[in-house]
């Protein structure tokens, strides 16, 4: 059949080359994009006499019953239409006559696309960011539930300092946070409308941009013709976004990972999100956070995969566009599976807070504070830190921890410690000393909650 574009040449298009053009199967996402597009396309070719009103009401309502057909299932979108543009216009020039056939006037399939995918790209942006609202919302609630619970605190995945598990959850709302301003960010940067861009170079009909980047929720136009059907920058740095989001959730996974094991023993996943295995009966993995961590990298992908292919176009549209769409919608769809799954996982994780105090208590993470002690007495920080080590040493040797020294033992290392250490070394104490502002003191973390709480509130 010869398509519609059919002229310069005779739109008989050899069969693989016709299907290895085709986009239908992935740009069918946007059939709901495409149209309102058109809507807001044909109400201004009215409004502005470059169609008779009477002929965009027509075309306008035969765009609403395509619309309304596909959604509720009586229209199917057929798989061997070029694209999704051309399918939205051949149902309707079938239904409404030649009429159907100047919708396309003032436009070009360059302009309608560029639209589609940002339209698209808002609406779904919109939704990952009410699922990071979500998470964040547990975080706060774990948080809440958790600023009494110590536990090691790791540098080089080394024990280093007492912290609160509040806090700690704390750091990634903190990562989330930001998650959410940079997509809002790249929602901002893209909100211009590029429809009446044409192929590259504008039109000739005196259109109104305005009014239609006003219809379709959009700030203002592109300012420039050949940008506006050329630019895909909105799409890297929206996949850029998500990545940053898949590197946020990735370490969390980690984290729990680690947690989840026998070796730590600081949490325990739900049964409803973790596996068993096959030959093994004692196994309870941790799948779905393994197979996030996992995912992070097929968006890393798709992020490297659009660079490329943008890095050595010249102006203005070239084909190879095409191969924007599987990526982004590959990475969108990953980041709302993830979300969807990590957020209720992470619900439904016990915290084991004797487990976390114990390890705390084992891994020495006071002997910064039983330096600082030392400090304070007008001992110099590094003569402290050798005594301190010392000490640390012959714990270890004798299999004791800090609290289980006398104070003899302490006198012999330096004859400025003091019974009041016992107190300083006390791993409750070193949390309440912590009183800078970000730190893990009481009410410090108090602060952060308070803070993320104000967050959620503002939206």
């Amino acid at each position: 059949m010869a398509k519609m574009w059919a002229g310069r040449t005779d739109g008989a298009v050899n069969s693989l080359a016709d299907d290895f053009n085709s986009s239908i199967s992935f740009d069918k996402k946007m059939f709901r994009e495409d149209i309102l597009g058109s809507i807001a396309h044909a109400s201004m070719l009215g409004e502005c006499g470059i169609l008779l009103k009477e002929e965009a009401d027509k075309i306008i309502i035969g765009l609403d019953g395509i619309l309304t057909d596909i959604i509720n299932g009586t229209l199917e979108i057929s798989s061997t239409a070029e694209d999704i543009h051309m399918f939205i216009e051949e149902v309707l020039t079938s239904r409404i006559g030649d009429l159907g056939k100047k919708l396309h006037t003032a436009r070009s399939r360059n302009d309608q696309v560029a639209l589609d995918l940002r339209l698209y790209l808002k609406n779904n942006c919109k939704v990952v960011k009410e699922l990071l609202f979500s998470l964040l919302n547990v975080i706060c609630i774990k948080a809440e539930e958790n600023k009494q619970t110590i536990l090691p605190g790791y540098t080089h995945l080394q024990r280093a300092q007492p912290i609160t598990f509040a806090h700690h959850l704390l750091a990634y709302a903190e990562m989330f946070k930001r998650d959410v301003k940079r997509l809002d960010n790249a929602v901002d940067i893209m909100d211009y409308s590029p429809l009446g861009s044409c192929a590259l170079s504008g039109t000739t009909y005196n259109t109104d941009r305005d009014y239609v980047a006003l219809k379709l929720g959009f700030k203002g136009i592109t300012a420039n013709s050949i940008d506006g059907v050329s630019d895909r920058d909105f799409c890297v740095e929206i996949l850029s976004c998500f990545a940053i989001i898949m590197m946020h959730l990735s370490r969390f996974s980690e984290e729990i990972i680690l947690w989840s094991s026998w070796e730590f023993r600081f949490v325990e996943l739900s049964d409803e999100f973790t596996t068993g295995s096959s030959i093994m009966p004692q196994k309870k993995n941790s799948d779905m956070a393994e197979l996030i961590r996992g995912k992070t990298g097929r968006v890393y992908g798709n992020l490297m995969a659009i660079l490329t292919t943008l890095k050595g176009l010249p102006l203005a549209y070239n084909k190879d566009m095409q191969e924007d769409k599987e990526g982004i919608f590959d990475a969108l769809e990953t980041v709302i599976n993830c979300l969807s799954v990590f957020t209720p996982m992470l619900k439904g994780m016990k915290v084991l807070k004797d487990n976390m105090y114990k390890a705390a208590q084992k891994g020495f993470i006071n002997a910064t504070d039983l330096a600082d002690y030392l400090t304070k007495k007008g001992v110099p920080f590094r003569t402290a830190y050798k005594t301190v080590g010392e000490i640390v040493g012959k714990c270890v040797k004798e299999n004791k921890v800090l609290e289980e020294l006398t104070l003899k033992d302490y006198k012999k290392a330096h004859e400025l410690f003091e019974q009041d250490l016992f107190t300083e070394i006390d791993l409750k104490t070193c949390i309440e000393k912590r009183i800078s502002k970000g730190g893990t003191g009481y009410t410090s973390v108090e602060n952060q909650i308070k803070g993320l709480k104000e967050f959620l509130q503002n939206g």
